[in-house]
């Protein structure tokens, strides 16, 4: 049985991206999907973005689950992570 999850692209460096699932934050691979961009949500199967979803699809998605809303959750850790960033001192 195969397993795909939903998630959110929150950085992308060419074929290779960030992104985030009810808070963490793993490396994907988007050269299998078209012009991948931050924001886009995707599903993911062994790493690789297999294909994008819409927050429509993600919503459903966490409606029969029954899980956290990966949507919110999302926006919730970006704004946490910006405010982490801001206190993290930059050595040299």
């Amino acid at each position: 049985m195969c397993l795909a999850i939903p998630a959110k692209i929150v950085a992308i460096n060419g074929e290779e991206a960030v992104a985030e699932i009810q808070g963490v934050r793993r490396k994907i691979i988007v050269s299998l999907i078209n012009e991948p961009r931050v924001g886009d949500y995707v599903l993911i199967h062994a790493g690789f973005a297999i294909r994008k979803w819409s927050e429509e699809d993600v919503r459903e998605f966490n409606e029969i689950v029954g899980g956290e809303d990966i949507i919110g959750r999302s926006q919730k850790s970006v704004a946490s992570n910006q405010n982490v960033e801001g206190k993290i001192k930059k050595t040299e």
